[in-house]
């Protein structure tokens, strides 16, 4: 079987409907687990960068908040474009959508303790929570000693601002900052610099083709030990070429 009639098969085995609801014996629909598991294992509807993108969680102060914080943590420069102009923004917002925003599937029971970090995230703040108490601590902070919100100040003030709450240094009685900053914030940035375009970062796979990254590529192992640079563009999970 061809390479293209392999993944036609591949792609209308996907979406076939349960056996079950086709009126097959019982027998027959015993097979429906398989057709079941490869469907959820399809990658999800493709929602990309847009231009125009409004936030759905995030208000107009976070949302600026946002954004200039992902242009500090990844700027633009000679290199190429940086998370702002990838759309990682609006990948952290749709995240907040998810249930990741929720933290609908971790353990969240008390009590609650600070432990080291080798135990795991420790907060009953969810990662909605993180970044509404967060953004509003790091911007009261900001007014209180700098006379301007984070997203007004100039870059310099910003990575300034950013490397003190990184080291803990800036802190507040509502959030815990420093983990705010790590293991939200900078995480979530760098997921949406690099992951797949699908979840509305990396924007036309600029970031992929930035480290010459082969995206979703099902196989380039033949490259792996050869000197050159890999010859072919990336590819997303919908099966994109860059």
């Amino acid at each position: 079987m061809s390479d293209t009639n392999r993944r036609a098969f591949l792609k209308g085995s996907v979406i076939l409907p349960p056996l079950a609801a086709l009126g097959v014996s019982s027998a027959s629909s015993q097979q429906t687990p398989a057709v079941d598991e490869l469907a959820a294992s399809a990658p999800a509807a493709a929602t990309p960068a847009a231009d125009d993108y409004k936030p759905t969680y995030f208000t107009a102060p976070e949302w600026a908040f946002v954004q200039a914080a992902c242009a500090r943590l990844i700027p633009n420069d000679a290199n190429g474009p940086g998370a702002l102009e990838l759309g990682v923004p609006q990948f952290i917002d749709r995240q907040m959508g998810t249930p990741y925003g929720d933290a609908a599937n971790w353990f969240m029971q008390g009590p609650f303790f600070e432990g080291a970090p080798e135990f795991g995230y420790q907060s009953q703040l969810t990662p909605k929570q993180q970044y509404r108490l967060g953004i509003k601590a790091i911007d009261a902070w900001c007014a209180k000693n700098l006379g301007r919100t984070f997203a007004a100040l100039k870059p310099e003030q910003q990575d300034d601002v950013l490397k003190k709450v990184e080291a803990g240094t800036i802190k507040s009685d509502e959030a815990p900052l420093k983990t705010f900053f790590s293991g939200f914030l900078l995480k979530n940035v760098m997921e949406g610099f690099f992951g797949d375009p699908m979840y509305g970062g990396n924007k036309n796979m600029a970031a992929w083709k930035l480290i010459g990254h082969p995206g979703a590529r099902a196989d380039f192992m033949e490259w792996v030990d050869r000197p050159a640079l890999y010859p072919y563009g990336p590819v997303d999970l919908h099966g994109r070429q860059a």
